[in-house]
């Protein structure tokens, strides 16, 4: 089957993909776009998080075919210019400089999970962070730069207004 879909602001196609194909396996493979991670395979990490039509789903979940005609955000798609820039966003880059990357398996999902957190809410609590990000698994920072990574994001993105 052929699937049509959004992709960071552009239109993309998959053509031939099977029934049973996941969304993270079109985004990577068909559409050449790694970040989302292939962690678990059963929704549990976090790590293929992408927003769809504006929502955060695990890409593992989530069947192609149900993506037909629908927007989806990689973290790619975070990148102030879109997938072909460097220029990060501010969650990325608060991640760099809050030193909240270290292996970066988990990091796709987590960026993608913090930016949609600070879209809804711009100053969230600690509270509302643990929140947002439950269903990110990290095996290697235990979460205290994550967390504040995600408050130096959330405080620059207040600034820039």
């Amino acid at each position: 089957m052929r699937v049509n879909l959004t992709v960071n602001g552009r239109s993309q196609q998959a053509d031939d993909v099977w029934e049973g194909e996941s969304l993270l396996y079109v985004l990577r493979e068909r559409l050449g776009l790694p970040g989302s991670k292939n962690a678990c395979e059963q929704g549990e990490c976090g790590s293929c998080t992408v927003r769809l039509d504006g929502v955060p789903v695990c890409a593992c979940l989530v069947a192609a075919g149900q993506a037909e005609g629908r927007d989806v955000v990689t973290v790619e798609g975070l990148a102030t210019g879109g997938d072909d820039s460097t220029e990060l966003s501010t969650v990325q880059q608060a991640f760099t400089d809050a030193g909240a990357v270290q292996c970066g398996f988990c990091t796709p999902g987590l960026l993608v999970a913090a930016d949609d957190l600070i879209k809804h809410n711009p100053d969230p609590s600690d509270a509302d962070i643990r929140e947002a990000l439950s269903g990110n698994l990290c095996r290697c920072t235990g979460y205290e730069t994550i967390l504040d990574a995600v408050r130096l994001a959330a405080a620059r993105a207040g600034e820039a207004g």
